[in-house]
């Protein structure tokens, strides 16, 4: 910091001027820019913006409860790509939306219906209060959405409960039902008993350490085939040995599968009380049956568990088993054996207990023979009579798998019960485990499609690249899509069944006729209307009775049509996708990224984004995932306002919050804390105090008075050349989306660039030169050149403070803009990029740094306090060293150039800044002499008033720097020691003084 002048000559100086405020108080400042930067600017750019429409699709954020960090953040990345596009030109369209239908809203309106009789709910009286209950979080979200400096049309955005947008999803599944895409299907589905509701995988989160009650069953044999009946012992039982780990769905046993290539085993076991019991397994298992027996057995010798051994008989392979009948263990039922390349010997006993009803492969395996999908567990959970009396009404998962062992036991069938720790599906708004159970569901058949979904992606730009194959893997792995939901608060699924029949009436007339009725009434006309009304006139009078379903469908069905919305009112045919951006939380890979793309390519042919961004989920300071339930979670809300506590947690504002997301690595998970915030926050100051010193050095300036390029100095050029590196890395992270880059650009733009050396260096030509000096006014020219891409670089991370920077200098435009969004994006002439100063400048900064430590030293010995004090001799020792040489030479040979290998030796660039280094190194003088000059002639002078220090550097040569106090009397004006007599001006000063004076 330089000191304050003498009195005498303080008015001559033309110190900084400005009313800029080193503080930002941003909790009451940043709202009067809000307004301008947000609604206002969103309309003009769409009116006025020269360019291509630039869509970013909004993925709709669930109405329900107020915002938290992880919206802050998905919101934010997406404002950062729209500002970087209306300041480049484009029309940007984004329209935020918001997800209104579900479970957890549904479930919010029961519990404000609480006080009444459940069972005398109507559907209608559900949806009353969960629309009530939307509109009411939208207003809270929209609200902190805004705080956070969102642009964006916010009256306009889209609710998946509005009219139009039910009637354009209804349109979707009308066009998927003519293309042959959706079926109606009784198989088994994830169910959720705590929801009471179908869900499809997307709606699932894995546990990895549920417990199950895992059970090995003796499955007895009836009639064996004619293949097992030629190796089996005469006068023997056959007990075929089985494994589940969810031994609640054995009611519903259909039969038992197993491989035809298997080699299957009949065994005796030493432990058997009846040695006419024989057993059959896979081959490959017999290690895993004598466990298994052992563990069944008491021990006779006081170990742990008895010594078992197993007595092979015979060996079938499983091909000739099918065709065997065994017992059902529980009602004695006979069922066979069939085969299914699903089994394998890698676990269990290699014969697999298959029902139908309850699992996927089971279903796949049995349809083609005609067997059904019996599932006698209803929507709670329950077994239903169809189990048996001993378990009716048990709940599947605890006290019904508790009395399917017992039944098992009491039968001699249970060989072994078994706890058994494994990855478990979950309910992921319930948290509670899911059932596989066979209902009557729709679906839509995306295995014809995935093919064309997946080719469809292959000219998207991921970010990061990393997440292609996420998706990938999702699609590759889905055959279908189950649509149905058995809720209140939803779009129907507009079909009607005939009565008598059950059969859908699933025409393109009577499908037509319901999209016409809800595109005039709403969905809630399903509720509200008779079942004639809904019928399409030419179904009314045929005869049929009909009845409607109350199945609606599922919401990532609802907001996966919501590109229908763009191509409705913003149709681009020419383009290969629909939206330009999609982007969302890495859980969306398997949500709505994958629903959007299968309807979307259903119905286009094409994905239905050009670009798909990917960010991680948040954690704490220590790197835990933030949970409520951990209590680390960080309101933004508080970050903006502050907390209860001010001095605990401040009010940062809203550009701390941003600045925080840009400087984050968000396609990572992201790490928020005090200290986080606290250092985003110090390097907010650091950005305000260095457009603070440019714009109180530009007070007077006009964009009419620039200095032409080439009249600037090599310094200034080079400024230049720096402003144009920066805009040119400023730019790359925008165009990759790495906002973080951009970010550190800023950082190292202002801190190092600058602050370290380029303000540092003209500061006293901007104080003391004449006001109208050529010099002078070409380091503001610079200045000017240099604020404009600070400011427009920084102003989509911090809008506020892009606002508050370009207010206070609008004036010196020619053409002033009245928000700096409107004042263009970043343009550096390639005319700046000089390589040849750079390097040249690269060598400059080095010995300036050797200079400063030498400073440093001399500052420590308290000879010199400010570097004005001191004069610096650059002793030239040798200009090239041989292994200098040797190396340029390899290089020239290699083609591997360094980047001062164009500059000659150290002394040519010396000589050749000579006038210069003086002002580089903030001295009163700095002299070059020629080679030879050595320590013995130092070492004649005052050795505590001289430090020296010898500098290489590489390919260009060594020199020794020696600094000394200066001799020269001190000017009272620029305080350089420079002045032939005591307090007399130097002979910079005292011609500026003498015109001012007259």
């Amino acid at each position: 910091m330089k000191e304050k002048p003498d009195s005498k000559y303080s008015s001559t100086l033309l110190l900084p001027k400005t009313n800029f405020p080193l503080r930002s108080e941003a909790a009451t400042r940043e709202a009067g820019y809000r307004q301008r930067c947000t609604t206002d600017l969103y309309h003009w750019q769409r009116e006025n913006n020269p360019g291509e429409l630039f869509v970013l699709h909004d993925g709709p954020p669930y109405a329900n409860g107020h915002l938290h960090l992880g919206h802050a953040l998905n919101k934010l990345i997406k404002d950062f790509i729209n500002r970087n596009r209306v300041m480049r030109g484009f029309k940007v369209d984004y329209r935020p939306g918001w997800d209104c239908h579900g479970l957890p809203i549904e479930l919010k309106a029961l519990a404000e219906l609480k006080g009444r009789d459940r069972s005398a709910l109507s559907p209608m009286d559900i949806r009353t209060v969960a629309q009530a209950s939307a509109r009411a979080a939208i207003d809270i979200q929209k609200n902190e959405f805004l705080s956070y400096g969102i642009m964006g049309d916010f009256d306009n955005g889209y609710l998946t409960m509005d009219k139009d947008f039910e009637t354009r999803q209804l349109k979707v599944f009308y066009e998927m039902m003519n293309r042959g895409l959706i079926y109606r299907a009784n198989k088994p589905v994830y169910w959720s008993p705590s929801s009471q509701t179908a869900l499809a995988e997307s709606e699932l989160e894995y546990k990895d350490d549920h417990k199950s009650r895992s059970a090995w069953v003796g499955f007895e044999m009836d009639r064996p085939s004619e293949a097992l009946l030629n190796v089996l012992p005469k006068s023997t039982s056959l007990q075929a040995v089985v494994w589940t780990t969810t031994p609640w769905t054995l009611p519903a046993n259909r039969c038992v599968a197993v491989h035809p290539k298997l080699s299957y085993t009949l065994f005796r076991t030493s432990n058997s009380v009846d040695q006419s019991m024989i057993y059959l397994a896979a081959t490959d298992r017999m290690e895993e049956m004598k466990k298994r027996f052992a563990a069944s057995a008491p021990a006779t010798d006081g170990s742990a568990t008895a010594q078992v051994t197993l007595e092979p008989l015979a060996q079938v392979l499983g091909q000739d088993l099918v065709g065997t009948t065994y017992r059902h263990p529980l009602t004695s039922e006979s069922l066979p054996f069939i085969a299914a390349d699903y089994v394998t010997a890698d676990s269990g006993s290699g014969l697999v207990h298959t029902a139908p009803g309850h699992g996927m492969d089971d279903y796949k395996a049995c349809l083609p023979l005609g067997i059904e999908a019996f599932c006698p567990v209803d929507n709670v959970g329950k077994f239903t009579p169809e189990a048996g009396k001993e378990l009716e009404g048990l709940q599947v998962q605890a006290e019904g798998t508790a009395k399917v062992l017992d039944i098992l036991k009491e039968k001699g069938s249970l060989i072994q019960e078994q706890a058994y720790v494994h990855k478990y599906p979950y309910d992921w708004r319930t948290k509670k485990p899911v059932i596989l159970r066979a209902t009557s569901q729709w679906f839509a058949n995306v295995g014809t499609i995935k093919e064309a979904s997946l080719k469809a992606t292959e000219n998207v730009k991921i970010v990061p690249e990393s997440a292609r194959r996420r998706l990938e893997g999702f699609v590759q792995s889905r055959t279908e899509w189950c649509i149905s939901r058995q809720r209140s608060w939803g779009v129907p699924i507009p079909v009607l069944y005939e009565v008598e029949t059950d059969e859908p009436l699933l025409t393109g007339a009577s499908v037509q006729h319901i999209i016409e009725t809800v595109k005039e009434h709403g969905s809630d006309a399903w509720w509200t209307m008779t079942t004639e009304e809904l019928l399409a006139p030419e179904y009314r009078n045929n005869g049929k009775t009909y009845r409607r379903g109350y199945d609606t469908m599922d919401v990532w069905f609802d907001s996966g049509t919501s590109w229908t919305m763009i191509e409705e009112k913003m149709p681009r045919p020419h383009l290969p996708f629909v939206a330009d951006v999609y982007c969302e939380g890495s859980d969306q890979h398997r949500g709505w990224f994958q629903s959007s793309l299968l309807t979307s390519v259903a119905l286009t042919g094409k994905a239905p984004f050009g670009t798909l961004i990917t960010h991680g989920f948040l954690l704490d300071a220590k790197g835990f995932k933030q949970s409520k339930s951990l209590g680390n979670t960080v309101d933004p809300a508080v970050v903006i306002s502050g907390g209860k506590n001010l001095q605990k947690d401040p009010a940062y504002g809203t550009d701390v919050l941003r600045l925080w997301a840009a400087s984050s690595e968000y396609t990572r998970d992201i790490a928020i804390g005090k200290t986080i915030l606290t250092q985003v926050a110090e390097s907010i100051r650091k950005f305000r105090n260095t457009a603070r010193f440019m714009l109180g050095n530009l007070s007077g300036f006009k964009e009419e008075e620039q200095v032409s390029y080439d009249q600037l100095s090599r310094l200034d050029k080079f400024m230049l050349a720096e402003v144009y590196q920066f805009s040119k890395n400023v730019n790359a992270g925008y165009d990759e989306f790495m906002f973080n880059k951009v970010f550190t650009q800023l950082q190292y733009f202002t801190s190092t660039t600058l602050s370290s050396f380029y303000l540092d260096v003209i500061k006293d030509s901007l104080y003391s030169d004449a006001e109208r000096s050529l010099q002078r006014r070409a380091i503001q020219t610079v200045l000017f050149h240099t604020l404009n891409a600070f400011t427009r670089s920084v102003a989509p991370l911090a809008p506020h403070l892009g606002e508050e920077v370009y207010e206070h200098y609008r004036d010196c435009f020619v053409s002033p803009q009245p928000s700096v969004f409107l004042s263009g994006w970043l343009d550096a002439p390639e005319s700046w990029n000089d390589l040849q100063l750079r390097d040249e400048f690269s060598v400059l900064k080095h010995l300036r740094s050797e200079a400063n430590q030498l400073l440093e030293q001399a500052r420590t010995a308290k000879v010199i306090r400010s570097s004005l004090e001191a004069t610096v001799e650059i002793q030239m020792i040798e200009s090239k060293t041989g292994a200098d040489q040797e190396q340029e030479e390899e290089q020239r040979i290699s083609g591997n150039r360094g980047n001062t290998d164009n500059l000659g030796s150290l002394s040519q660039v010396l000589e050749s800044y000579a006038d210069d280094l003086k002002k580089l190194f903030i001295t009163s003088d700095v002299t070059i002499t020629g080679c030879g000059a050595g320590s013995s002639d130092i070492a004649e002078e005052d050795g505590e008033n001289v430090f020296v220090r010898e500098v290489l550097v590489p390919r260009l040569g060594l020199c020794r720097m020696v600094l000394r106090k200066a001799t020269m009397h001190k000017c009272p004006r620029c305080w350089t020691f420079t002045s032939p007599e005591a307090d007399t001006l130097c002979p910079r000063c005292e011609p500026v003084v003498s015109a001012l004076q007259k």
